[in-house]
């Protein structure tokens, strides 16, 4: 793919309505996801971001990105309790793409909190403190980076992923956050389809791929899984008949 002569100093608020965002939806859901990256990336300009957390989903976009649009803002978030081999391939990336990825941190005193009240892994005694842990260690920052100065933000989602997920639109509005677009390029890509970029594209992945883990997220919540199973069953697996969610795009209540 060659790099498209696309402008980036568009600073100027976007929005779009729920029914516009259909409509482009719509229009975009044949398009291929370097063509809705490039959309993408005319509209919203400086006002755009990526946010990732290094799975080989994420791992496609930021390529795929990187080979339209070099300076893109990436974020991620670092809950405190993510896998070495998630830390290594941060390092990895920035060294390999020549990017600055911008770490956000959970508030300090609300995890000593937290913590101080029910402990340093309370999220295996109930799923409602899961739930409170996801939210200080994840939505909270999540939040924090998603503000005024961000009007469209890119997200890895995939329909095959799960129940939640199986109607995942590529192009959304985010009640979430503040009404801006919530872009998900891969929606209609499946595991297949994702393996073969990353072969095709010599791009990095997460080491604990290689070591039976289908979906990669904090280290204590986190385990390989077979074969056979779904890929986000290795998430939260002491939980059952609960939603393999952590509430940055499926809606969720903790209990205080």
């Amino acid at each position: 793919m060659t790099k498209p002569d696309i402008k980036k100093d568009k600073l100027t608020k976007t929005t779009f309505s729920s029914s516009e965002a259909t409509k482009i939806a719509e229009d975009l859901e044949s398009s291929s996801a370097a063509d809705i990256l490039i959309w993408a990336n005319n509209t919203f300009g400086q006002r755009l971001v990526l946010s990732t957390s290094f799975q080989a989903t994420g791992m496609v976009i930021l390529d795929m990105l990187s080979k339209i649009s070099s300076d893109t803002r990436v974020i991620t978030l670092d809950t405190g309790r993510l896998p070495k081999a998630t830390y290594d391939l941060i390092d990895q990336v920035q060294d390999q793409y020549g990017i600055k990825i911008e770490v956000q941190y959970p508030d300090r005193d609300e995890l000593k909190k937290i913590v101080t009240k029910h402990g340093i892994n309370m999220f295996y005694k109930s799923y409602s403190l899961r739930l409170l842990c996801c939210e200080k260690r994840k939505l909270e920052p999540l939040n924090n980076a998603l503000t005024n100065d961000v009007d469209a933000w890119i997200t890895g989602l995939t329909r095959h992923q799960g129940a939640t997920r199986t109607n995942t639109p590529k192009i959304t509005i985010d009640h979430k956050h503040n009404n801006i677009v919530k872009i998900n390029p891969i929606a209609d890509w499946d595991n297949e389809m994702i393996w073969q970029y990353i072969k095709d594209n010599n791009v990095p992945y997460n080491a604990l791929y290689d070591q039976g883990y289908k979906s990669i997220g904090c280290d204590p919540c986190t385990r390989p899984i077979e074969n056979n199973e779904d890929d986000r069953s290795g998430r939260w697996w002491w939980e059952t008949g609960m939603p393999k969610e952590c509430g940055i795009h499926f809606t969720a209540t903790a209990k205080k």
